[in-house]
């Protein structure tokens, strides 16, 4: 009976010398600590005396609290920050990193306030803080700055986390904008930035979404929610190909006969210009033609090409008809001024005359004035070339990047395509494609819409199938031009980017909620191979994972 108290003695002297010890290895320049180094051995005399007084004082009053120490904290190295796409290069280093607080700020030097105040107020009110006009931040804040004589590159960033504050630079504001769309992922993704230094930018320059709003309307409010998604994942073009032969959507003052039912107004389309231009994306319009002209043919049937049997052909006007150029180039020169964008798309795909065994024989009108601006050699495929090349005159004076689909670019003409119109490459597969070297061997440059995996075609017909993000992850590549082969790395230079592309063949097999969801992988994983086309660290299902979470 009389062993029990003392066992509960020990375990308590055990107990209280274990707390000793910690507390010793937490500080080790503690005061015990130190005396003990000093005098290991007996105290000497004086040091007897005070520790007799201090014991008769401390009999004499109630014992006081020891104060409680405070370590020094001690972080581990950080990890680059989870976004999508990844960040390219992260420079780990020891902190807490940044989090949103009550007093953060979003601020902007007075010097950079015209340029980055759009970017400084949206991510404040993403991550609910102020935003302030400031040349000296203070702790928790977030500061943006330009610097145009930064190394980088156009797009590029640094994104620095440090002494419990934010500095986004760039050389421009595209650039900087992009910092802040890692920022707010990496806090969404983990509650802070983590400690350290990003450096950023993109491999390609083109990086995109393309939607047909000829075949299915979309509303105004589904493109601006496209657009922010977009701007998240650091892509910067939306394609939008607004004529076919179903319908023509957007107002137009010149020949309001061919517009259709619904359409865009002018005004939302000046809106989704004005936010696209916050976000740092270009709106790229087209125009096709000579071929998917059927919404303009239903009103101006005259200009219907029509084979020697008198059969008319789909889509197609007569480009020997200079009514026919007159009508396409009046379309251009209203739309050129609405949109401010520094692309337009010429269309020139599938022109169907051209997909005749022999077009000269089928349409004798077009063989006649082919030789007739040619020469005695020229075909009707020369005279396609001229109408891309006349259309290219009309726009050019703008400014504009020119594009055109890589079926409307022939071999073996007497003449050829104008250098300057990029080759937004998306099939080998229709009359007058090519495989994609020869239009690098050509020097051209080429834009990736490869059909195997970047066609989102609603409901599926002619073989198609909705893409994949886990297959665009895995297997796509900018060099992946057609099918599944890689053309020569040493042509990475010529490719520019790519367009994600969604196409409205059969426009009510999904409703517009159902499309957004069904690209939303498929564009990630895009997003992914085109800001870094090295291999990606992630597997596919902890991507996914950041993706949804995201």
């Amino acid at each position: 009976m009389m062993t029990t108290p003392r066992r509960h003695k020990r375990v308590h002297t055990i107990a209280t010398a274990t707390v000793a010890a910690l507390v010793t290895l937490a500080l080790p320049g503690c005061t015990a600590a130190s005396d003990e180094a000093r005098a290991p051995g007996a105290a000497d005399s004086s040091t007897a005396s005070a520790a007799s007084a201090a014991s008769s004082a401390t009999a004499a009053r109630p014992a006081e609290a020891a104060p409680t120490p405070t370590p020094t904290p001690s972080y581990p190295l950080s990890t680059a920050p989870r976004t999508i796409p990844a960040v390219r290069e992260h420079e780990p280093a020891r902190g807490p990193g940044w989090k949103p607080t009550p007093d953060a700020r979003v601020v902007v030097a007075p010097d950079d306030t015209a340029a980055l105040s759009d970017e400084a107020k949206l991510l404040a009110g993403e991550l609910s803080i102020g935003y302030g006009e400031s040349a000296a931040p203070r702790a928790g804040d977030v500061e943006l700055s330009l610097d145009t004589g930064a190394a980088g590159g156009p797009e590029s960033y640094t994104l620095d986390v440090k002494d419990g504050r934010v500095r986004i630079n760039g050389p421009d504001q595209a650039g900087v904008f992009y910092g802040t769309r890692t920022l707010k992922q990496a806090v969404k993704s983990g509650g802070s930035a983590p400690e350290g230094t990003v450096r950023d930018a993109p491999a390609k320059p083109q990086r995109g979404l393309n939607l047909d709003i000829a075949r299915k309307f979309y509303t105004p409010d589904w493109i601006e929610d496209r657009l922010r998604e977009m701007a998240d994942l650091k892509l910067n073009q939306l394609g939008l190909h607004f004529s076919d032969d179903q319908a023509f959507r957007i107002q137009s003052d010149t020949h309001p006969e061919i517009v259709s039912t619904p359409h865009l107004t002018k005004a939302q389309v000046r809106e989704i210009n004005a936010l696209a231009a916050r976000l740092h994306i270009t709106v790229v319009p087209e125009i096709d033609s000579p071929g998917h002209l059927g919404a303009v043919l239903r009103a101006h049937p005259d200009l219907q090409l029509r084979d020697t049997q008198g059969r008319a052909v789909k889509g197609a006007v007569d480009i020997s008809n200079p009514a026919s150029a007159k009508l396409v180039d009046e379309l251009l020169r209203e739309y050129i001024p609405l949109f401010p964008g520094g692309s337009w798309h010429l269309g020139a795909d599938e022109y169907q005359a051209l997909v005749y065994r022999d077009p000269q024989a089928s349409f004798p009108q077009l063989a006649r004035a082919a030789q007739q601006r040619y020469g005695p050699s020229a075909r009707v495929q020369d005279l396609a070339t001229g109408w891309l090349n006349d259309r290219a005159d009309v726009v050019r004076p703008s400014g504009k990047a020119l594009k055109a689909w890589n079926d409307g670019f022939f071999a073996g003409g007497v003449t050829s395509a104008a250098k300057d119109i990029q080759v937004e490459y998306w099939t080998g597969k229709e009359t007058g494609a090519r495989p994609p070297l020869e239009y690098l061997r050509e020097g051209r440059k080429v834009v990736n819409l490869n059909d195997e995996f970047l066609y989102y075609v609603l409901g599926q017909p002619n073989q198609f199938t909705y893409p994949t993000g886990k297959r665009i992850y895995e297997q796509w590549t900018p060099l992946v031009l057609r099918g599944t082969t890689p053309v020569p790395a040493s042509y990475g230079p010529q490719i520019l980017g790519g367009r994600l592309a969604i196409w409205s063949d059969l426009a009510g097999a999904q409703t517009q909620a159902q499309v957004a969801a069904g690209i939303q992988a498929p564009l990630a994983a895009f997003s992914q191979k085109v800001w870094d086309s090295r291999a990606p660290q992630l597997p596919w299902s902890d991507f996914k994972a950041l993706a949804d979470r995201l």
